[in-house]
């Protein structure tokens, strides 16, 4: 039975209840979650498992098998029985500050447009991109322009296509080391400012805020050479969302 993801439909609801369909050091299986399973650069969340009688600290959360999530349990954290039903509490502001910079993320590949996306990782304080071009535009220049579009509150949406659709248009895949999930018939596109005009559109599994305001300012920090054609981008959070 796979797992209800409720942050797909809502990535800012915090806590649900749930019923528990298998529990193992491999981790708990739920019927319904509001963890983020870790995949494309974004951690797992973290949090806990309250039921009667108990609770479990969350270490992470990562796909399992058959569309179900798995919440690994802390080191010494007691499992909750097989048919339980526990209240499932994610850690907000951190899984908040990954929706942040995991939106900044996007704005950054805006503002680097041609450039295939090598790597990258999620971080809730720093994050990266790798880019392949060989040298990109000055860190300050950056740094003005993504906290323009921050500033512009520009609204952030998703729509479903076809997976026959983003095979008729493979520039919409900015990543080259992670492809999008595939085999369902759809693939979800996160889009940022309107529909008719997108600042930023591309496919994506992960979490994001409402719109580019939430983020707060942020800052590249810094530039490294991975290589001849390969250029890695670090982005700060520095202001509350």
């Amino acid at each position: 039975m796979p797992t209800e993801a409720i942050f797909r439909a809502d990535p800012h609801a915090r806590e649900c209840v749930a019923r528990v369909l298998a529990a193992g050091p491999e981790g708990v299986v739920l019927n319904r979650t509001v963890f983020y399973a870790q995949g494309g650069g974004q951690p797992g969340d973290q949090g806990t498992l309250r039921w009667d009688g108990g609770e479990m600290a969350v270490a992470n959360a990562v796909k399992g098998p058959e569309e179900t999530i798995l919440h690994l349990p802390a080191p010494g954290a007691p499992l909750p029985p097989v048919g339980a039903e526990v209240a499932a509490t994610i850690d907000w502001p951190r899984r908040h500050r990954l929706m942040r910079m995991h939106t900044a993320l996007h704005l950054l590949c805006s503002l680097i447009p041609g450039a295939g996306v090598t790597g990258g990782q999620v971080g809730p304080d720093r994050s990266r991109l790798d880019f392949d071009l060989p040298e990109p535009p000055a860190k300050e220049w950056l740094t003005e322009r993504l906290n323009a579009l921050i500033a512009a509150d520009h609204p952030v949406g998703e729509r479903w296509i076809e997976e026959a659709e983003l095979d008729a248009n493979p520039g919409l895949v900015r990543t080259l080391s992670v492809k999008p999930p595939r085999g369902a018939g759809r693939v979800r596109l996160v889009r940022i400012g309107p529909e008719d005009a997108p600042v930023d559109l591309q496919p994506c599994g992960g979490t994001h805020v409402r719109s580019t305001g939430e983020i707060g300012r942020v800052e590249v920090t810094k530039m490294e050479s991975k290589g001849r054609q390969n250029r890695r981008v670090y982005v700060a959070l520095v202001g509350e969302g």
